[in-house]
């Protein structure tokens, strides 16, 4: 099930919930129905120097370079 926000008009909560797509919660704050779904801003996947390391570890185990640029591909084929 999806992430969604809420926004109570009663209180002006705003709130995070796991729901269906047609499931609106009541507030957590006051117990209204008046709420309203909000729409939410997506998040970038993170670009660590670890997550690239671990990843390109991952493709040269599998025999696959592309991802690389010549100098680190002539370092690694040594």
């Amino acid at each position: 099930m999806p992430l969604f926000d809420f926004r109570c008009e009663k209180c002006q909560v705003t709130f995070e919930r796991i729901v269906r797509f047609d499931v609106v919660p009541p507030c957590p704050e006051c117990g209204s129905e008046e709420v309203t779904k909000c729409v939410s801003a997506p998040q970038a996947p993170g670009q660590t120097a670890g997550l690239v390391t671990s990843a390109r570890q991952a493709a040269a185990k599998q025999g696959h370079f592309s991802n690389y640029s010549a100098a680190d591909r002539a370092k690694i084929k040594r």
